[in-house]
């Protein structure tokens, strides 16, 4: 179960087969008028394919990652000229007027601006030798805008297990933040995370839900782990999830069942499982000095990984999506 040149070719592959594919599509769209009926391709320029536009951003930032860390793969070469093609000025321009629409205010709001801001900065860390990142940066940049009007005005966090998981967002927003050097918006991230879950103890652990992909309470973890100072960190984090070194609360220590992997609900299960390992990882990695904790993160990433590694290929409701949550996992697993 390690990152290595198999394995990322593997996932390159999938991500390959479907970044381009522009039907099935499941349109996060609001029409205003008889005019704004078109085609995924007409609307979105850049993120047309993988069944919805989240999930080709998130999917473009799986790519870039692996090519980055793989460069010499064979699919290496086929992302670089795949992004040559894609990532100019003009399709981004595109990009742009399709977010500046009155009707697209909360579109893909936080999921999608979260990954966007995601695939900015790992197209930052390739540096100057692309113009990648420096074409996409207009669209961060709107994104970024959105996420600093949005979040002083959104009074409560959201604390489900699927797309509009604040925590989530806030998790990745930080990696942003932190790779570009953004001060002022890593502030208002720690404010933000502090200001909705501070107070939280005591975490009544209600999960599995039958269409989660997230953790609501381990990913809620990880952004306050990003949020506060490692000591404070501890203190908080005992409090969140007081019997976390009895095994309690089982059910975030067990994967999820996953019955029907061609219903795009149910498959949101292998995601659950998916995305708790890299949860139980980055923990496990937090934990260094706390022998007890580490191994028992450390064993229920093993076993969520485990359970649904072997899934990401198969079924398109779950194909034009599911790699992203393994390398992330396996990127989390990389660190130990």
């Amino acid at each position: 179960m390690a990152l290595n040149a198999e394995m990322a070719g593997r996932m390159a592959r999938i991500a390959l087969s479907h970044v381009t594919r522009e039907f099935p599509n499941k349109l996060d769209h609001v029409m205003t008028q008889a005019e704004d009926a078109q085609t995924p391709r007409a609307l979105h320029p850049v993120f047309f394919g993988s069944f919805d536009w989240h999930s080709c951003v998130h999917s473009c930032w799986l790519l870039a990652t692996l090519c980055r860390l793989f460069p010499d793969n064979p699919e290496s070469a086929v992302i670089r000229a795949l992004f040559d093609e894609s990532l100019n000025a003009e399709k981004v321009a595109g990009e742009c007027a399709y977010l500046a629409r009155p009707a697209s205010r909360a579109f893909e709001r936080p999921y999608g601006w979260a990954w966007l801001l995601m695939l900015q900065a790992e197209l930052l860390r390739h540096g100057d030798g692309t113009n990648w990142g420096w074409n996409l940066r207009p669209l961060a940049d709107a994104i970024m805008k959105r996420f600093r009007d949005w979040l002083p005005r959104a009074t409560y966090p959201v604390r489900v297990g699927t797309h509009g998981n604040t925590a989530f967002a806030l998790r990745l927003a930080f990696d942003y933040a932190q790779t570009a050097q953004d001060a002022a918006f890593l502030e208002l991230l720690r404010a933000t995370a502090i200001r909705w879950y501070r107070d939280d103890r005591d975490d009544p652990c209600r999960e599995p839900s039958g269409e989660d992909f997230l953790s609501p309470s381990l990913t809620e973890a990880q952004c306050m782990m990003r949020a506060l100072p490692t000591d404070e960190f501890s203190g908080w984090f005992g409090r969140f999830l007081p019997r976390l070194a009895q095994g309690e609360p089982q059910c975030i220590f067990q994967p999820a069942q996953v019955s029907d992997r061609s219903d795009g609900r149910i498959v949101h299960l292998d995601g659950l499982n998916l995305s708790r390992a890299w949860s139980w990882l980055e923990i496990a990695s937090w934990s260094g000095t706390d022998e007890p904790l580490r191994g028992l993160a450390s064993d229920a990433a093993g076993r969520h990984l485990a359970s649904a590694l072997a899934t990401i290929s198969g079924d398109y409701m779950g194909e034009h999506w599911l790699a992203t949550y393994a390398l992330l996992a396996l990127l989390a697993g990389s660190r130990l």
